[in-house]
């Protein structure tokens, strides 16, 4: 196996959470979940000759894990054009739980319900990245990642606690 190609498959390996961490965020479903994680793969595979060893490799990665997970999010809800049912959103909760997996649970689910772009840039935030390096993967100046992350932020809280 050459060099470059065993590079990229323990790049992939090491990187894997950026990966599921954004199929997590984007798919409910686990086929559609599992199928987005090979996009993502494949799309990485095929911009691999384009990356820039200058650039943080985990940057790279999310920006075309983010767009791949984007376009798949369009795409199924241009063909869908339903609204989900609430059934496919809502959080039964198991009184087995402990409080913090319930709250885990449910911010997950509120991250869900975000936009595409609000979605990822809450993850990323979560991620910890600093705000110019969102700006960088997302394609936003630093002073709008701040001002939509105060917002979304503020929106999550507030569904949060209405919980």
């Amino acid at each position: 196996m050459s060099n470059e190609i065993e590079f990229f498959l323990s790049s992939i390996e090491s990187n894997q959470g950026i990966i599921y961490k954004v199929a997590n965020s984007y798919c409910n479903d686990v086929d559609d979940r599992e199928d987005l994680i090979q996009e993502i793969i494949l799309q990485l595979w095929r911009a691999y000759p384009s990356y820039n060893p200058a650039y943080k490799l985990s940057t790279w990665m999310y920006r075309i894990a983010l767009n791949v997970a984007i376009s798949a999010y369009r795409k199924e809800s241009k063909r869908t054009q339903l609204i989900r049912p609430l059934s496919e959103t809502a959080i039964y909760l198991d009184e087995d739980k402990s409080e913090a997996k319930d709250n885990r649970d449910l911010l997950q689910a509120l991250i869900r319900e975000l936009k595409e772009v609000d979605r990822a840039l809450i993850l990323l935030y979560l991620d910890g990245y600093s705000y110019p390096e969102i700006g960088e993967m997302i394609g936003l100046s630093e002073s709008n990642v701040a001002t939509k992350l105060s917002r979304i932020k503020q929106q999550l809280k507030k569904k949060f606690t209405a919980h």
